[in-house]
């Protein structure tokens, strides 16, 4: 039986934690999707086509011929029944992501229990890198190029440049500003 794993993310942008969480699961499963959201609960940078195109480009530079890359909407667990996969792959970087995606598989577990989410722990170079740190670094002008592959370098950097001082309004920004 062939075991297809989905790793479901907004990926905007997509980084080397994603992409290394990507590349060790391709060796846990004989399939991979990982599923690119289109309309999370929050504001991004890039659209769903956009995100599409960088983690595709990112998954041919890894060379992994077991991963493919889609996009969705809907709950995550009824993605995964209607493309057969068993399977829910989920990077945790700290503490805090644990609680998050412990209540998200017991809700997921509930709705459909044939699908069982695998969380796999970051390696120890990734634990600080985010999405949102890259996003924040890349809209204030800073180098993220040690973040993320260069293709999705680039297209930071065009982005914050179309969107100007406006920039700040799209990117909730933390502590990296002071």
């Amino acid at each position: 039986m062939k075991i297809l794993a989905v790793y479901p993310g907004t990926f905007d942008p997509i980084h080397y934690g994603h992409m290394d969480i990507a590349r060790r699961a391709s060796t846990l499963f004989e399939e991979i999707l990982i599923a690119v959201y289109d309309k999370p609960l929050k504001q991004l940078v890039f659209s769903p086509e956009e995100r599409i195109a960088m983690v595709e480009e990112a998954v041919k530079q890894m060379d992994l011929r077991n991963v493919r890359v889609t996009g969705y909407s809907g709950l995550t667990v009824e993605f995964c029944r209607k493309v057969g996969a068993k399977v829910i792959v989920r990077g945790l970087r700290v503490f805090s992501d644990f609680e998050f995606e412990f209540r998200m598989a017991l809700a997921n577990h509930r709705l459909i229990k044939d699908i069982e989410t695998v969380p796999l722990i970051t390696n120890e170079e990734h634990t600080f890198l985010s999405s949102t740190t890259v996003r924040e670094i890349a809209s204030l002008g800073g180098d993220a190029s040690s973040m993320v592959p260069p293709h999705v370098g680039e297209a930071l950097k065009r982005r914050f440049a179309e969107l100007g001082e406006d920039g700040g309004k799209v990117v909730p920004m933390t502590s990296l500003r002071d």
